[in-house]
């Protein structure tokens, strides 16, 4: 009689279970997924789920960032019946474009890091009907997937690297689902694991981690400055231990003299740094110099007074009274955001094509001009200099600019026109970028020249965007970005490339940083950067 009762519980559990999906899930019928339902267990190889076996999983792993580092993720359901459970009132479609997988990461009991996975991560029928599924952490075949930039993202952007140092750590993992409909709204934990990490400490030479000692010819008076040398030699050890990644120089002036000048991975003083979008300040600098020549009359001119607009597409009025200004602070109103992939403007859309000008001003023009970042507008702006200035954009700035610094080897990236683009690209030594950097720094002045009017260095170093949630603010073509030490904090304004790239300029204290990197499109390429600074550079070098 007891069993029978049982049996009738179980069924009915059953049947409300199922009652509670919007869609059936597939059938569960590996026995190591039905011992392990609700679990992530850990993985040193890749191993196909037919061949699984429960002696595969591993408790400890001595980790290693060239090694195989594979997951497998059990469930009693699929992906989106979890998600059908926050919000009954959607449909399939719907929760697959509003939610994804939580996933929480501890080291040692400690919240690190938590991540609502993109929704468009992961294939549709593997969140539908899937009840398992596999995550390649760190592959040693480079395997791309979603699940490599997580780590990435937890290793690299946010601090897992720095607790997961020397020794043995306790890594857990936490899954739910999310659902963004319209609030964030979250689920219990659908699958959970911990693996013992066992980090190495790396053998690493000692010329890899003392300072490098700068040679004659530089171009600079050197230093007598003090500054923390066990924080440099500290951050050479990260770098030689690939904890900063793809670094390849480091450049500090301080009151206008070298402070520190370090080269990595293969770079050396005379290597040309491609910085991408760092080149897109010099547009702002140029502008400057162009309006102080009398070539410009502001940057308050509207693009019709360059340009006949009615011959392009999307023509409206709000067009007509798009300014340089606008375009210098990323705010003209055009339908192009280089953060967004789906973006009429997105700077990808432009490459492919044969004018990046009629690129641009074919696109429509908003009539709530927000910040958005728009490398077309900044190609513009290359333009509106190329028809304005004597024998063209690339000469009037190696006269202007480029000769007056001692800048002498240097290389343009192209328009399809064979134009100087002021998109990015740009290339010059890290010493060639301190000069633009220290420019700054001297309110224009070099060597007792007016190279740039202080001025135009204030409105460039003007936040125009306070209020904004994402970034620390932007001037004319620079960012501003605050760093805070355990002391004070700093203000700076900055040039800034895909990879890492940095050009800084304290606006309280005398220094100009150089940053240059080769980690384009990585998630963790500015973060890491901006640690180097706030963690590394500005302590070692704010000394009396």
């Amino acid at each position: 009689m007891k069993s029978i009762l049982f049996f009738l519980l179980g069924l009915a559990l059953s049947l409300s279970g199922q009652d509670q999906n919007i869609i059936q899930p597939e059938r569960i019928e590996s026995t190591v997924q039905k011992s392990n339902l609700n679990r992530i267990v850990f993985l040193d190889k890749v191993i196909p789920m037919e061949n699984l076996k429960e002696t595969d999983f591993m408790n400890r792993i001595t980790f290693q960032d060239d090694k195989d580092f594979d997951v497998r993720v059990f469930m009693d359901n699929s992906l989106v019946n979890y998600l059908h459970r926050l919000d009954p009132s959607l449909s399939v479609d719907e929760l697959l474009q509003k939610g994804n997988y939580q996933f929480t990461f501890y080291v040692d009991g400690k919240l690190i890091y938590r991540e609502n996975l993109n929704p468009g991560a992961g294939k549709a029928d593997a969140k539908t009907s899937k009840t398992t599924f596999r995550i390649p952490f760190i592959s040693s075949t480079s395997e791309d997937s979603w699940g490599r930039y997580l780590w990435t993202r937890f290793y690299l952007a946010n601090e897992g690297i720095d607790v997961l140092g020397p020794g043995n750590h306790i890594l857990t993992i936490e899954i739910r689902p999310y659902l963004e409909a319209p609030t964030l709204q979250t689920g219990k934990v659908i699958a959970k694991g911990e693996i013992n990490l066992v980090v190495q400490q790396k053998e690493i030479p000692e010329q890899l981690i003392s300072i490098q000692k700068i040679k004659p010819g530089s171009g600079w008076e050197i230093s007598k400055d003090k500054f923390d040398t066990d924080k440099i030699r500290l951050l050479n050890r990260k770098i030689a231990e690939n904890r900063f990644k793809d670094i390849t120089s480091i450049i500090v002036i301080k009151n206008g003299k070298l402070l520190i000048e370090e080269y990595f991975n293969g770079s050396g003083r005379d290597s040309l740094q491609d910085t991408r979008s760092v080149g897109k300040s010099f547009a702002s600098a140029l502008t400057g110099i162009a309006i102080r020549d009398g070539y410009l009359r502001s940057e308050y001119q509207h693009l019709n007074e360059f340009y006949n607009l009615k011959r392009f597409k999307n023509y409206s009025s709000e067009k007509d009274h798009v300014t340089i200004k606008s375009l210098l602070t990323m705010s003209s109103g055009f339908e192009g955001n280089d953060d967004f992939p789906d973006s009429p403007g997105n700077e990808e859309n432009m490459y492919p094509t044969d004018n990046w000008i009629h690129f641009a001003l074919d696109l429509p023009v908003a009539l709530h001009k927000n910040w958005s970042y728009f490398t077309a507008g900044v190609v513009l702006t290359g333009d509106i200099l190329e028809q304005s200035v004597p024998e063209g954009l690339e000469k009037y700035a190696h006269k202007k600019l480029f000769q007056p610094l001692g800048i002498e080897r240097y290389k343009w990236s192209y328009t399809p026109q064979k134009k100087p683009s002021l998109a990015g690209g740009l290339r010059m030594r890290s010493l060639d970028f301190a000069k633009f950097g220290q420019l700054y720094q001297n309110k224009g002045l070099w060597n007792g020249n007016t190279i740039l009017d202080k001025d135009w260095i204030k409105k460039s170093f003007h936040n125009y965007f306070p209020d904004h949630d994402n970034f620390d603010g932007y001037g004319y073509l620079f960012w501003r970005k605050v760093y805070r030490t355990s002391n004070r904090i700093f203000e700076t304004y900055q040039s800034s490339g895909n990879g890492g790239n940095k050009v800084i300029m304290c606006t309280e204290i005398p220094v100009v940083i150089v940053i240059t990197a080769k980690a384009y499109n990585k998630p963790y390429a500015h973060s890491q950067a901006d640690k180097i600074v706030q963690e590394y550079l500005l302590p070692a070098i704010d000394k009396p």
